[in-house]
């Protein structure tokens, strides 16, 4: 797949000579609460196709691609005159109506980008939503204050392949294994912690599984640059 950089700016400096080289940030549920929204989004699209979408349909998908779901979304109502690419062109535009207003930040996200920023550390954007959708999303923060952005659409395989993250860490020019990633989902968890990254789990709407090597927070409130360069001082 071609490399299309998204950079705002050349990170290689600040990341010279870090412990902590960056910090990686899954976006729906970790850093805005547009779970929910995604729910209504799948439970509208499956009743028209004639289908029910249930909480435990909805925890099965959290953190997946459109496409994904979309391929469950047919499965699930049988409507197999749709091609996932068109039951997720479905799904994304009821997603984009309930984004019209807005979508409400998770405690301590715009803290810890800002926080992020002005220390200097390079901080990417990792979402299995694509490129369509990410301005619109993440305008609570502001996409220009990350160095980076990484899409759903703008990967080989999504999450929960590790793909995504070793790409956001190639195209800042970081050692995945010098990054935190945050994740609220067991997708997004598998994807950065299999990247090698020190991942950070967020449980938000669905329960992840303990794992080696990977750390729980409550919430991203009061995370500070001590901690995160503390999980990085052994790599």
């Amino acid at each position: 797949m071609s490399e299309q950089s998204t950079l705002n700016r050349d990170v290689s400096d600040a990341a010279e000579g870090r412990r902590l080289q960056a910090v990686l940030l899954d976006m729906d549920g970790t850093l805005i609460e547009s779970e929910h929204m995604w729910a209504e989004a799948e439970a509208e699209l499956v009743a028209e196709l004639g289908g029910v979408w249930t909480g435990e349909s909805h925890e099965r998908n959290v953190g997946s691609s459109a496409e994904a779901v979309a391929r469950y979304v047919i499965d699930l109502t049988g409507a197999h005159h749709l091609t996932p690419r068109e039951a997720a062109d479905m799904l994304y535009a009821r997603f984009r109506a309930k984004l019209a207003d807005g979508a409400r930040l998770r405690p301590g996200a715009k803290e810890l980008v800002t926080m992020l920023s002005e220390a200097g550390v390079p901080v990417s954007l990792v979402t299995s939503t694509e490129r369509s959708l990410v301005q619109t999303a993440i305008g609570g923060i502001g996409l220009d204050n990350f160095d980076d952005s990484v899409a759903g659409d703008e990967v080989a395989a999504n999450k929960p392949d590790p793909d995504p993250y070793l790409r956001a860490a190639r195209r800042l020019g970081v050692d995945p294994g010098r990054c935190v990633a945050f994740e609220d989902s067991v997708v997004g968890v598998s994807s950065a912690a299999d990247a090698g990254c020190v991942t950070v789990a967020v449980p938000n709407h669905v329960e992840i599984p303990a794992r080696e090597g990977v750390v729980f927070r409550d919430s991203l409130v009061g995370v500070d640059l001590e901690w995160l360069e503390s999980l990085v001082a052994d790599r």
